[in-house]
């Protein structure tokens, strides 16, 4: 091969590297149009995909930072499901108490929050600390969080006591100008779906134009030369899996309010594969080092749009794992061939 062809496949390999994401979003959105013309094709469908994809979205945010540190989390979705369990319980012991729906919801969701904070610290401190591979560590975690939630409720449902505000919050939302949906409402862009774009765009900032984010890269790339360059590698990662925490936290307080209950087995069940798939369809490389989280946003509006485009055509929901894992390999074997 000349040397022209050679700069000619790198100019390609790395364009497909970068924009590869966008190029199967654009191809996979005209499929689904083609395929299902109005079905798919007009506003209602598209709040639909956002809102019902918000709360992976926001897992799959924190998970590129992981996952950039060269790490993992396989918790994420039983750290939902215990935040949401405790957090409800204490709005409802409050409400039982005497205190007002208000202050209830108020601390009841400060409460979610933190213990998704303090189970991601947990993660973290075992991973930095106890020096345990973060596959183990969050392995081990995946099943403690959720069993830990599970005897909270006795193995069943935590059902809100709030009249109104706690199931307003997950269910409301800002109404979007000049589109109404089927029945002639306005329709509207829920609070969690402005809280992922929010999430996204600081996570993208602080990736690329932060120290910390420099950080991040640098200790994903390689740990050895990020010590040596003086960053304090145990304090990064104790920091993303922390953030990781924070956001399952998050995401607790939207899933269970918008539910008005906690299903403490079912809430956040798969949802790490969710995260993960998303951030790899994005381009982050599993090996650490690389990433960026626009991609990953744009990673779960495909795996949205695939399983709206599945759902639409009338397949089985039994098969959509399948497809997913189908997915993942398929971006995992892309990134290989790319960077070899």
């Amino acid at each position: 091969m000349s040397a022209h062809s050679k700069q000619v496949m790198q100019v390609v390999q790395r364009s497909m590297e970068r924009w590869g994401v966008v190029i199967a979003f654009v191809a996979l959105f005209a499929f689904s149009t083609f395929q299902q013309g109005s079905d798919f094709f007009n506003a209602e469908n598209f709040r639909a995909l956002l809102n019902s994809n918000a709360a992976v979205g926001i897992l799959a945010v924190g998970m590129t930072l992981v996952i950039i540190s060269a790490g993992i989390d396989l918790s994420v979705g039983s750290m939902v499901a215990l935040a949401a369990a405790i957090g409800t319980t204490v709005m409802n012991s409050l409400i039982g108490s005497g205190s007002s729906e208000v202050t209830a919801v108020l601390v009841g969701g400060a409460v979610t929050v933190l213990v998704g904070l303090a189970a991601g610290s947990l993660n973290g401190i075992l991973v930095v600390y106890g020096r345990i591979a973060p596959f183990i560590a969050t392995l081990g975690g995946l099943a403690a969080f959720r069993s830990i939630a599970l005897a909270i409720a006795d193995a069943g449902e935590i059902r809100s006591q709030s009249a109104t505000l706690f199931s307003a919050l997950g269910r409301g939302g800002l109404p979007l100008p000049g589109l109404e949906n089927s029945a002639g409402r306005p329709l509207t862009l829920s609070y969690s779906t402005v809280i992922f774009f929010v999430l996204a765009a600081i996570g993208q900032w602080v990736l690329s134009r932060s120290r910390f984010g420099r950080h991040l890269v640098a200790v994903g790339a390689n740990e050895t030369a990020a010590r040596y360059a003086g960053i304090s590698v145990s304090w990064v990662r104790l920091r993303v899996y922390a953030l990781m925490g924070l956001l399952a936290g998050v995401v607790a307080f939207i899933q269970s309010s918008r539910m008005n209950s906690v299903s403490t087995a079912q809430l956040g069940l798969g949802s790490e594969l969710d995260a993960i798939a998303a951030v790899v369809i994005g381009g982050t490389s599993l090996r650490g080092g690389f990433g960026r989280v626009w991609g990953t946003v744009v990673g779960v509006l495909i795996l949205g749009m695939i399983t709206n485009m599945l759902t639409i055509s009338g397949v089985s929901p039994h098969w959509q794992g399948a497809v997913k894992g189908a997915v993942i390999v398929i971006a995992v074997l892309v990134q290989r061939s790319s960077r070899e």
